[in-house]
């Protein structure tokens, strides 16, 4: 087992959790980052590399030793990346195209639920304006409306009235969302608290590897429009083992053994979002790679070696692993956003601070920035994920918004309130 080079596709604050945490492996010998990110690049050589040019990706890796090729993003598993990869022999973490329909297909997770006897919202897959407003008549309302394909994080419409959904039903069949809205799924409201769970699967064994709470809404108290999220945290204590085992026994494991059974075997991370109802936990939707910031908090948890997890994964040995160790600490992460997110965001300014930041014992993840002319500047929507932990919530909370408050960076904003149910919980 000697030493690997390394490839990370992607260029977000999960990328940069991913990097941090596997540039800590004695088994590394070069991480390889593309397209990176100023973070990144404290920990990888960034390289000019489009995940969508294929051909350019398995040349590279051919040229590079590449003996690990981890995929941050959905859109390269949706489109077969990994498929191809594996056909050159290279081992890489993350689901083939068949397999990352779970993200990329809200209809054929549904249709594998009723297939897997998997506990979900009630559903109904239309494809044609008509047959929606038919199929409204079945549902109670509020009604959740979405768009069958990857929307980015914006194709999910709870429609409170009738007139909503008719309207939202405008918008998809309108081509909105383009090819992502050609197909629409209705399903039931479902009422509960949500909460993550991730399992790692080479598509036999599982591995659990802890929970989350995310928080989608840009504003403080959840309001205002959904976000790819604002903050989150890890553990969920709403997940207790004991729903925890429930989860696996009654949502992961069934979606394993079918995806194998029917010859579409997944491995990589299985990042499953849960309503917590009065039923017991349900299936809301799967995401085929670690949510985002839902990553940054398992990562700063985990405590072992990424490399020879990852590795285990992709090279189906995950059996032999031995549990995943993650600290009881918690730790949570507040995303710093550029002014006008989740619509237009301000691009180009400035931030400083960050050292400062870290001094105070807290890892500043980059999410959308870049170096312009010696100063780092906001580049995207989600600018940087402020991370710490603590005992508890509420000391995590602390730690990470003093480390917020060290940080210059006028054009952006964040949420004051992430963790804010768990605090609560915790001082009753």
């Amino acid at each position: 087992m000697g030493e690997m080079n390394i490839l990370l596709l992607g260029g977000g604050g999960r990328e940069h959790a991913l990097a941090w945490k596997l540039a800590q492996s004695p088994r590394l010998s070069t991480l390889y980052a593309a397209p990176g990110n100023p973070g990144i690049a404290q920990h990888a050589q960034l390289v000019d590399l489009d995940a969508t040019d294929h051909r350019a990706v398995l040349d590279f890796t051919v040229r590079h030793s590449i003996g690990l090729v981890v995929i941050g993003p959905e859109a390269p598993l949706v489109d077969g990346l990994a498929d191809n990869l594996r056909t050159i022999g290279v081992p890489v973490f993350g689901p083939g195209r068949k397999a990352a329909q779970l993200e990329g297909s809200k209809g054929f997770t549904k249709d594998l639920c009723q297939r897997a006897g998997i506990p979900t919202a009630a559903y109904i897959r239309v494809t044609s304006k008509d047959g929606a407003i038919a199929a409204l008549d079945d549902f109670a309302l509020p009604v959740v409306i979405k768009a069958d394909g990857l929307a980015a994080g914006k194709g999910v419409i709870i429609a409170q009235t009738r007139d909503e959904a008719l309207a939202a039903l405008d918008e998809m069949f309108s081509g909105a969302f383009g090819a992502a809205g050609e197909e629409v799924v209705l399903e039931e409201f479902m009422t509960g608290e949500e909460a993550s769970f991730f399992a790692l699967t080479d598509g036999a064994f599982i591995l659990p590897f802890g929970s989350a709470q995310d928080h989608k809404r840009v504003g403080d108290g959840d309001t205002g429009p959904n976000t790819g999220g604002m903050g989150a945290y890890s553990p969920a204590r709403v997940l207790t083992p004991e729903l925890e085992r429930q989860v696996i026994d009654t949502i992961i494991r069934p979606t394993v053994d079918t995806m194998a059974a029917e010859g579409m075997p997944y491995s990589g991370v299985l990042y499953a979002g849960l309503m917590l109802t009065r039923e017991g936990p349900k299936l809301i939707e799967y995401n085929a790679r670690f949510g985002d910031p839902e990553c940054q908090v398992l990562m700063t948890r985990f405590d072992g070696d990424l490399v020879e997890l990852l590795l285990a994964v992709a090279q189906e040995k995950l059996a032999e692993h031995g549990p995943v160790k993650l600290a009881d600490r918690t730790a949570l992460t507040v995303v710093m956003a550029a002014n006008g997110y989740p619509g237009t965001p301000e691009k180009g300014g400035a931030i400083e601070g960050i050292d400062a930041a870290e001094a105070t014992g807290v890892k500043v993840f980059h999410a959308g920035t870049a170096q312009k002319g010696g100063v780092l500047v906001a580049n995207g929507g989600r600018v940087l994920n402020v991370t710490a932990s603590g005992a508890s919530v509420a000391e995590a909370q602390a730690a990470a918004y003093a480390a917020v408050d060290a940080i210059d960076f006028p054009t952006g904003f964040c949420r004051r309130d992430i963790g804010w149910r768990e605090v609560a919980r915790e001082r009753t």
